[in-house]
């Protein structure tokens, strides 16, 4: 008879969201990617939290703009922003919706605020697709917030973007699941500042956790992991322990299954070569990035 023992992820770095800028001057913080070794991250390759009461530090939005390779994950918290892409997609983005959308051979999109008041929140992430599925077609998908699952256990709530994943004993099953990659996105909101809550994933994936309110202590040593800071777990052990030291603690968690390729990026386009870099800069510098699929 096999026993299977848990294993608790240590923190390996911690990471300090960066003020940075982005579309047409729109003010955001890149919690992670842009700098260092992305393998580090794999298969994620950025994220960015946006969120501002001021209209004038968001009203630019994100005019046309490409990407190819990867998939575009926005998660709306709070406001409103309209999504239009060149296959004829229009996506109306409230309170708590998520876009998802896979960029594949080639996709031309903006992200445009439809209000000139009020706060906007929300976070950006940007997934890895695998060299056989870079060139697929791209799709979109437009997710209401209430279609998402949301688990209420004792002294947290979880929202369940994407993946499976075991929350204190709970199996959770998130909307969304993608092939390759894996992915794991859950919004957690921790209301019991005495109870430490554990959170298995597939051993040998990556695993981020991003505080954006209040602070959470991880793994065995008690990391302090603070407002606007993401840890990197160690891919070794299946499980995080998250024990939060405010009563109100919000995080995300990432996790997923490292693709182990090259990664290439250059501005909206990561391929694996440096020559299907140069491809896709001359695919939309004659017109051909966005083809009719």
């Amino acid at each position: 008879m096999n026993t299977m023992i848990s294993t608790v992820k240590a923190v390996q770095e911690i990471i300090a969201a960066r003020a940075s800028s982005d579309g047409d001057g729109v003010k955001l913080l890149r919690v992670f990617g842009g700098t260092g070794d992305p393998a580090r991250f794999d298969p994620f390759l950025m994220m960015d939290e946006f969120g501002s009461y001021d209209a004038s530090d968001y009203i630019g939005g994100f005019p046309p703009h490409p990407h190819r390779g990867f998939e575009t994950i926005t998660y709306m918290l709070e406001g409103h922003m309209e999504h239009q892409d060149h296959m004829g997609n229009v996506g109306d983005l409230r309170n708590g919706d998520v876009q998802w959308m896979t960029a594949g051979a080639g996709i031309i999109h903006s992200e445009m605020p439809k209000q000139t008041e009020g706060r906007m929140r929300g976070f950006q992430v940007w997934l890895n697709l695998p060299s056989h599925s870079k060139m697929q077609p791209p799709a979109y998908r437009d997710i209401a917030s209430a279609s998402i699952p949301v688990a209420d256990l004792s002294g947290i709530r979880a929202k369940l973007i994407a993946g499976s994943a075991d929350l204190d004993g709970q199996p959770l099953d998130g909307l969304v699941s993608r092939p390759d990659t894996d992915p794991v996105y859950l919004d957690l909101v921790l209301s019991d500042n005495t109870r430490t809550h554990t959170l298995k994933v597939p051993a040998g994936h990556t695993a981020l956790v991003y505080v954006y309110e209040g602070a959470a202590a991880l793994g065995d040593a008690g990391t302090q992991v603070k407002r606007g800071q993401v840890a990197r777990l160690d891919r070794d052990g299946d499980t995080i322990t998250i024990t939060p030291q405010n009563a109100d603690t919000r995080l995300v968690v990432l996790a997923g299954k490292p693709l182990q390729e090259p990664i290439v990026q250059y501005g909206p386009f990561v391929m694996n070569t440096r020559q299907e870099i140069e491809q896709a800069l001359n695919d939309y510098q004659r017109g051909e990035l966005a083809k009719a699929f």
